[in-house]
């Protein structure tokens, strides 16, 4: 009787591709290092951003304490 190892499908983040989630795949979560790669320079163009919402104040840096 042999037992067949369930793993995850997983969806690369860039191009939408499926793919298991394996431990030997160095480009976790993405498909391939291609996608990693493209992922990253967005992120370092700032096509990507976090936005902060908007409280009304500008930012006023905290005292220094030594």
């Amino acid at each position: 009787m042999t037992q067949i190892k369930s793993s995850l499908v997983v969806t690369c983040p860039h191009c939408d591709k499926e793919h298991q989630w394996d431990t030997s795949n160095l480009f976790r979560p993405f498909c391939s290092e291609r996608c990693k790669l493209i992922d990253l320079g967005k992120w370092a163009s700032e096509d990507y951003r976090v936005e902060q919402p908007e409280t009304g104040q500008d930012f006023i840096e905290p005292p220094h304490q030594a």
